[in-house]
């Protein structure tokens, strides 16, 4: 392009050289510099709005893979979390029974954690509320692992007590046998002296003064002494894992506090010492701190006819000789 321009006169219908001053020159670049970026803009933003730059593409991939994985974690969590509940269950249910130690509550296995400012440093991001969730589940699963792991713990030391946790337990009759000498049962029963229906914390055994009572497990005596609320002589066994005995009302004490005793070893003799209508054994057992009824715990001293035959006498019987 000639950078000299004319114009025609049709005045003088002369043709004159144009002279443009810096004023117009500076308009007419500042005109199609305007038109420039006008339409740079608009490409600029055609380009951003309706197509991808590789870089784009390269960060899409990348979520999407993201997505994937936090998919196949949450996968394999539901599957983990699946199998320690299995394993929970079968604690409970099995492995504790066996061993006769409480289950694990569930407030302690489902214990909360952390505290509200655990996820904050998460915050922040485009996808903060998928990776809180994520950490949130893996930290429940590491809390329940850790309560099975201490639970197995107390499993297997209760295992390698075993022989001596069954060797403890209460589990015979505490005099010479024979169903037919249980007078009253565990529960709610009439008081002998006071006419009133009150809680029998242990079961009654008829026998002549002088019969022989014997330690139902293996323990050591922790009181052998007159009782001054009603039980007269007695005797309280401590057998270990949560248990204990206690024998009333006897006619002589043979064992002393400290002593270690054996199962089926005599510790005394039925009588009728305390508040008691006739010659009989008061015979408790407790578990960790609370009566419990002592007639399940006969299974180790009586056939199965024998072992029903004492729970329906247990049943029956609404009246305690103490």
């Amino acid at each position: 392009m000639s950078k000299v321009q004319y114009r025609f006169d049709t005045k003088s219908l002369t043709v004159e050289k144009v002279k443009r001053t810096f004023t117009d020159r500076l308009k007419t670049f500042l005109h199609y510099a305007l038109a420039g970026l006008v339409f740079s803009v608009i490409v600029l933003f055609i380009g951003f709005t309706f197509f991808e730059t590789p870089r784009e593409r390269m960060l899409q991939r990348e979520v999407n893979n993201f997505k994937l994985q936090h998919e196949v974690i949450n996968d394999r969590l539901d599957l983990l979390t699946s199998v320690l509940e299995d394993i929970q269950e079968r604690d409970d249910q099995i492995y504790r029974v066996i061993f006769e130690a409480e289950p694990i509550p569930r407030t302690i296995r489902d214990a909360a954690f952390g505290g509200i400012d655990r996820y904050t440093r998460l915050s922040g991001y485009s996808n903060s509320e998928l990776i809180s969730e994520t950490m949130q589940r893996v930290d429940q699963l590491a809390s329940k692992l850790y309560v099975q792991s201490k639970s197995y713990d107390e499993v297997f030391e209760l295992a390698l007590n075993k022989a001596d946790m069954l060797a403890s337990i209460p589990a015979i009759i505490p005099i010479p046998r024979g169903t037919e000498r249980l007078a009253s049962g565990y529960g709610m029963r009439i008081h002998p002296v006071y006419k009133t229906e009150r809680m029998h914390h242990g079961v009654d055994f008829t026998a002549p003064t002088g019969t022989p009572i014997y330690a139902t497990g293996n323990g050591v005596i922790q009181r052998a002494e007159r009782n001054r609320h009603g039980y007269g002589l007695m005797v309280e066994i401590d057998h270990g894992f949560g248990y204990s005995t206690l024998y009333a009302h006897m006619d002589e004490i043979k064992v002393r506090a400290g002593q270690e005793v054996k199962r089926g070893e005599v510790i005394g003799t039925v009588g009728s010492t305390g508040v008691s209508t006739a010659p009989h054994l008061h015979y408790e057992v407790h578990r960790n701190g609370r009566t419990v009824n002592p007639v399940p715990y006969f299974y180790n001293d009586l056939t199965p006819e024998e072992f029903e035959i004492i729970i329906e006498r247990a049943s029956r019987v609404n009246q305690s000789l103490s």
